[in-house]
């Protein structure tokens, strides 16, 4: 319901922040009473409501006129801008893969031979050293770790990548701060206000009661969901390590001055901020405190005044859940792809795991049945390996449609790449729970793949095959939709590095074995002719190169995903005006075969198709009704 005081409210701040653009106005009336709304759903008739507000103009005052500009262009994009088949990203960590901010300058012309143009930068922000869980335990939102380099260094960056046509995500951890943070510092002194900020308790019953229903994270390393604090004498809830503690957003002071942050990164140029763990930010007894409808609503708040204020930067939900449960991150009803623009697709990812290990594309194929409901207007982000571990999170019902026991299934795919079974894969299992056996997997690209073995025990065909798998691994996630975001070191066929064990810091978690540390001489030999390292770089290079020559792979709900009828090979359909262009790729150790009328049922008749990959033309008519696959190969068919 339009409310009339509250738009005339914001007439008055407009005029006394003189503030002339029109859009900006245009925004902030189109979305001010439903921001109103969903802060009141949640907090009530807070007075922090015009603390939002203001934090809002001040947000739109502090924008450079550059930041501004560089929102009208993406704007003026017949679609959203991220959703163009010309971004490919690259997700890595500064000092692995550069040492300091002010030494990825130098580091552009790489990823430009490449071909990435969209940077993810792992966590920037300040964290105590041995408790920083990877960056994710921040102590100051607002100060860059000093071993990485200062908040000007990521401005000058930011800068670089903009005259390059190029753009920068971070990460903001709303869930939690380290027990560093100024706030729990105070919290700590005894300050009742900033004691609030977190969920503390005075004794065990709250916590007890609530971890009757709350999965524990990492059981291994971190059991159970609170933390006792000594010096407070309070039990605090610690949902991931006993160092992060998570913050309280039933209080409106923790959820605004988040918001203050949100928009700080919105202003130092930041085109897509990347929301670690908010399927986590609301909690309540008796649930398992993940999911819950008021995350959403805290979600779409957040998009909301981020569209009045910094209308070019984009939002990532790094909700890592199950498949039906990620839709709602979009958004639903009439804020659907209002929520978060990006997210992660966990699922494609895991299920092009699990058909590596089996040969089978059964439950690949039955995970897209839900995975095709992405709204139109908001995209997913694609790959095959990221920093963090392998998930195993697609539902029961998948591989039983598969025709597979999902507990049995699940322990092969556990045993076929941590060792469990002799396979070619080299990984390990990540957070074993010996209350349900249930467990995750750490390993590279590469190594999982078999190069790994394959380079120990000096076989070349080994070593082929394994160039042949990432190669298709790394395909698919680049054709399938969505934003691809390539992990740094798999470029260039980095194998699992082992030196963590030699770091107390790190020690305890393996997912640090794909986390490499850049050797740029080993790196250089992507320009050896015949190197490993060459070979995988090249194939990517060329695949990015022809990612970006297909318009139907712009992200425009235009896939269709075929009947191949062979359990080996999976393929879909990817449209756009009137154009369509097939892929189809074997995820089985053994030669395989399909009929062409597999592409006839779909309309196709021409009698000579070309496989954009490897340039060749396949005949089709009755002489030629078989296309023929070796293995782990793939077509890209026009």
């Amino acid at each position: 319901m339009y409310n009339s005081a509250l738009q005339k409210q914001a007439n008055t701040l407009v005029k006394s922040h003189k503030i002339k653009d029109a859009g900006f106005q245009e925004r902030l009336t189109a979305n001010l009473d439903d921001i109103h709304n969903h802060f009141r759903a949640i907090y009530g008739d807070s007075p922090l409501f015009s603390d939002l507000i203001q934090t809002i103009f001040q947000a739109y005052t502090e924008r450079s006129q550059e930041l501004k500009k560089r929102d009208e262009e993406k704007a003026k994009k017949e679609e959203n801008w991220f959703l163009s088949q010309d971004l490919v990203g690259m997700s890595l960590y500064v000092d692995r893969f550069a040492g300091k901010i002010s030494d990825l300058p130098a580091k552009i012309p790489y990823l430009e031979k490449l071909g990435v143009n969209f940077l993810h930068l792992m966590p920037l922000f300040k964290s105590p050293e041995g408790e920083s869980d990877g960056g994710y335990a921040v102590e100051d939102f607002r100060v860059v770790e000093e071993k990485l380099g200062t908040i000007e260094d990521l401005r000058e960056f930011q800068k670089a990548l903009q005259q390059k046509d190029m753009y920068l995500m971070i990460d903001i951890v709303l869930n939690h701060t380290s027990h560093h943070h100024e706030w729990a510092k105070l919290a700590k002194a005894g300050i009742k206000e900033y004691q609030d900020y977190f969920y503390m308790y005075d004794d065990r019953r709250i916590p007890d009661a609530m971890e009757e229903t709350m999965p524990e994270i990492f059981p291994e390393s971190s059991p159970g969901s609170f933390t006792y604090d000594e010096k407070m004498d309070k039990w605090v809830m610690s949902v991931f390590h006993h160092y992060q503690w998570d913050l309280n957003y039933t209080n409106p002071k923790v959820f605004v001055e988040m918001l203050a942050n949100v928009f700080y990164y919105a202003n130092l140029g930041v085109d897509v901020v990347r929301i670690d763990a908010p399927a986590f930010i609301w909690k309540q007894m008796g649930t398992a405190c993940q999911n819950l409808p008021e995350a959403h609503q805290l979600l779409q708040l957040i998009k909301m005044c981020v569209e009045v204020a910094t209308p070019g930067m984009a939002i990532l939900g790094e909700a890592i859940v199950a498949p039906a449960q990620i839709m709602e991150y979009f958004g639903t009803g009439r804020f659907a792809t209002h929520e978060c623009d990006f997210a992660y697709n966990a699922t494609q990812m895991a299920v092009q795991w699990d058909a590596l290990a089996t040969g089978d594309i059964r439950v690949m194929r039955t995970a897209q049945n839900e995975l095709v409901r992405k709204p139109k207007g908001a995209t997913w982000l694609t790959y095959t390996r990221c920093h963090d571990d392998i998930g195993l999170g697609y539902d029961d019902w998948m591989i039983q449609h598969a025709g597979f026991n999902p507990y049995d299934h699940r322990s092969y795919i556990k045993n076929y790449y941590s060792g469990g079974i002799e396979s070619p894969a080299t990984g390990a299992l990540f957070a074993v729970n010996p209350k349900t056996q249930d467990a995750r997997l750490s390993g590279s690209l590469a190594s999982l793949c078999g190069l790994e073995k394959a380079i120990a025990s000096k076989n070349p065909a080994a070593i082929q095959t394994s160039i042949d798998k990432i190669t298709m691994m790394q395909a698919q996630s680049l054709f399938v939709g969505g934003v691809p975001m390539l992990f740094y070191g798999d470029e260039a066929a980095y194998t699992n590095d082992y030196t963590y064990l030699q770091d107390p810091g790190k020690s305890y978690d393996n997912r640090w074995m794909h986390r490499p540390i850049i050797d740029w001489k080993k790196s250089a030999t992507i320009d050896k002719a015949d190197s490993i390292e060459n070979k995988v770089f090249s194939n990517l290079q060329k695949l990015i190169k022809l990612r970006k020559s297909l318009k139907v792979v712009a992200d425009l709900k235009n896939i269709h995903w075929l009947e191949v009828h062979n359990n080996s090979i999976i393929g879909f359909e990817r449209y756009l005006n009137g154009e369509k262009v097939y892929f189809l790729f074997n995820f089985s150790a053994e030669p395989q075969e399909v009929t062409y009328y597999m592409l006839g049922a779909y309309g196709e008749r021409a009698t000579v198709m070309k496989d954009l990959w490897s340039g060749k033309t396949v005949q089709i008519g009755m002489d030629h009704d078989h296309l023929a696959f070796a293995p782990y190969q793939f077509y890209v068919l026009k």
